[in-house]
C-alpha cells in the first residue's frame, strides 16, 4: 500500500483528498503548512507527496527545493495559478508533475498512478553493466545515476530536462510531437500549455548545444522536435 503525504493549508481540500485517496486504498498523512509538511516528509518517508504551491511557514517551492537535497520522492504540486512560469519553477525545483485548481479527482488519481509507477521503475533499475547508458556523439547519459556528460564534462540538468533529453535520445532520428513529449515525459494525457515543452527544449539547447558548439535538437516545423547529433562547423 503506497503512503501519500498531502500538504495543503485549505483543510476542506485536504480532507476531500484524504477521503478520496483512502477510498482508493492509499495510506494518507496530512500536514497544513510548509514547515510541518517538510518535517513530516523527512520523518514519514512517504511514497508520494501532494504539495500545494501557496503554503504558510514555507512555500511549496521551498519545501520541494529542500526535499530534493535528500529525497527523490515523487512530488505532485497543486497550484491555483495557471501560469507557465510558476509551473516551470516548480518543475525546476524537482517536482514531477503539477495540477491546476480546480481539478477533477480522476485526473489527479491518474497522475498519482503514473508517478508511483515511474518511481518504481527508477528504483528497480537494471542489472546490465552498460544497458543504462545512452550515447550520441559526445553526449552520454546514465539513466541509473541520472548523470549527463558532454565532451566528458558533467552537465547539470533538472529532472524534467533530463527526462526530455532521455526520451529524445531514445528516439534518435525520429520526429517527436509536442503532445507525444507531454504524454511520455510528463506521464499523462495532457491538454493545453504544450508550449512548456518549448521552454524545456530551449533550456536543453542553452545547456548543451550553445555551451558545447553542437546541434542536437532540431525543430520540425508543424510537428515537434527531432534529436540528431551534429558537430557545428567553426
Amino acid at each position: 500500500m503506497a503512503k501519500i503525504l498531502i500538504v495543503e493549508d485549505e483543510k476542506k481540500i485536504a480532507r476531500f483528498l484524504e477521503l478520496e485517496l483512502k477510498h482508493e486504498g492509499y495510506e494518507v498523512i496530512t500536514a497544513f503548512d510548509g514547515r510541518s509538511g517538510l518535517e513530516t516528509a523527512l520523518e514519514a518517508n512517504p511514497d508520494l507527496l501532494i504539495l500545494d504551491l501557496m503554503l504558510p511557514e514555507l512555500s511549496g517551492i521551498e519545501v520541494c527545493r529542500r526535499l530534493r537535497h535528500t529525497s527523490d520522492v515523487p512530488i505532485i504540486m497543486l497550484t491555483a495559478k495557471d501560469d507557465v512560469s510558476d509551473k516551470v519553477m516548480g518543475l525546476d525545483m524537482g517536482a514531477d508533475d503539477y495540477v491546476t485548481k480546480p481539478f477533477a479527482i480522476e485526473e489527479l488519481l491518474a497522475r498519482i498512478r503514473v508517478a508511483l509507477k515511474k518511481n518504481r521503475v527508477r528504483s528497480t533499475g537494471s542489472d546490465g553493466e552498460d544497458d543504462h547508458i545512452l550515447k550520441a556523439g559526445c553526449i552520454s547519459i546514465d539513466t541509473a545515476s541520472w548523470q549527463v556528460r558532454v565532451k566528458g564534462e558533467p552537465v547539470s540538468l533538472t529532472r524534467k530536462e533530463f527526462d526530455t533529453l532521455k526520451y529524445l535520445m531514445e528516439h534518435k532520428g525520429t520526429a517527436v510531437t509536442r503532445d507525444k513529449l507531454m504524454n511520455e515525459v510528463w506521464g499523462y494525457d495532457y491538454f493545453g500549455d504544450s508550449n512548456i515543452v518549448d521552454v524545456y527544449i530551449r533550456y536543453l539547447r542553452h545547456k548543451i548545444d550553445d555551451q558545447y558548439n553542437i546541434k542536437t535538437i532540431h525543430t520540425i516545423r508543424s510537428v515537434g522536435y527531432l534529436f540528431d547529433y551534429e558537430e557545428e562547423q567553426a
